[in-house]
């Protein structure tokens, strides 16, 4: 398995800097990639305040990060300028990574497009919408070439009218 790891690893570097520009591009993720070549990412995500009022502004935020493992192969990854494990990290946060945040509202089956936004520098992420309905917020990254995707939810409950 080791050797495989390399030998891709050596095949992706020959791309030089073509990897930079797909790096970050979920639309160029590659679901049949060999799993163990994946790293393991995960989300935080929180909706505030909660309660809302109707029609106040709701931020949501949180932070992706990637386990540092074996399996997150950080001497390929730093060669090509993009995310890589510092030191004894356990886990690292990724910058510059596309989210899309959804809104399904309570009593409903579909899934509404609210904003697609990037993790900052540090891997954080962060927007501010108003509040209309109770329901359930998603945060989602989608994948990236050596990355797994990523989600979380967050219902709010959303109440009254705010004055003006």
């Amino acid at each position: 398995m080791k050797m495989r790891r390399l030998a891709a690893g050596l095949a992706a570097a020959a791309l030089g800097a073509t990897m930079v520009a797909t790096a970050a591009s979920p639309a160029l993720a590659d679901p049949g990639l060999d799993p163990d070549l994946r790293g393991y990412t995960t989300m935080q995500f929180d909706a505030n305040p909660e309660p809302a009022r109707r029609g106040r502004p709701i931020t949501l935020e949180g932070k992706l990060s990637v386990q540092c493992d074996e399996d997150y192969i950080s001497g390929f990854v730093s060669v090509h300028h993009a995310d890589y494990c510092k030191g004894k990290e356990r886990w690292h946060r990724l910058a510059w990574k596309r989210i899309v945040i959804l809104f399904q509202p309570d009593g409903s089956g579909r899934w509404e497009h609210v904003d697609t936004i990037r993790t900052s520098g540090k891997g954080y992420f962060s927007t501010r919408v108003p509040a209309r309905t109770s329901g359930t917020f998603r945060a989602v990254f989608e994948g990236a070439r050596w990355l797994s995707p990523a989600e979380n939810k967050d219902w709010v409950r959303v109440v009254g009218h705010h004055r003006h």
